[in-house]
Order: structure tokens, then sequence, then C-alpha cells
């Protein structure tokens, strides 16, 4: 819960690094809530579920963004690389292979390599 926490207190900032861990831990958290609620809302069709669903999403979409341009800020790719998932099919899979992989082992243009920081 700490690095779901985490990404929310810095959710406007698009420096410095994030671990694949706080990466990856977000992200399961938040694919879990969004299933959740999605299926809640689809086998209920409640709008209330529907509503709760479309709020959480929109509260979700910064911080988002912010620990995915900070991922690859770790791999010392450019922050831009997150405009890979708007090439259909193909830019998922290559966004999801540098979500994968590891931290670049030390000090990169982005910062000290959170690994040894924490």
């Amino acid at each position: 819960m700490n690095w779901y926490i985490s990404v929310f207190k810095n959710a406007f900032n698009f420096s410095g690094r994030s671990r694949r861990k706080e990466y990856w831990m977000y992200m399961l958290f938040n694919v879990i809530v969004i299933c959740v609620l999605y299926g809640g809302a689809l086998a209920s069709n409640s709008t209330a579920l529907s509503i709760i669903f479309a709020i959480y999403s929109l509260i979700t979409f910064i911080p988002s963004l912010s620990v995915t341009v900070r991922r690859f800020h770790d791999l010392d790719k450019s922050g831009w690389f997150i405009l890979l998932n708007f090439i259909p099919v193909v830019g998922g899979f290559i966004g999801l292979f540098f979500m994968c992989q590891d931290s670049s082992p030390s000090d990169n243009r982005f910062g000290p390599n959170p690994k040894t920081v924490s």
C-alpha cells in the first residue's frame, strides 16, 4: 500500500526515477481496483458504480502518467517514450518490454539510482 500512496504523493513529479517495484506494485493495485469497479458495474448494471469507476479512472490518470515517465527515466530513456502506447498493438508490447527491464545500474541524467538511495 505504501507504493500506491507514494505514487500519489509524487503525482505531479515528472522528474527523477521510479523503481520497477514501485511501478508494478502501483499498477497491480490499480488494475485490481479497476477490475473490481468495472466488473461490478457491468454485473449489476449500476450507474453509481459506473460513475465511481469513471471518477477513479480520472483520479489515477495523472499519477499513472508520472510514475510511467519516472520509470522510463529509471531506464535512462526520455519520458516521451510514453507516447509508444499510441502505436496500435505493437506500442503496448514495446512499453511492457521497457517496464519489465531492470534499472540502469548507476546514476543517470535523471538522478541517482533509486535502489541505492532507498
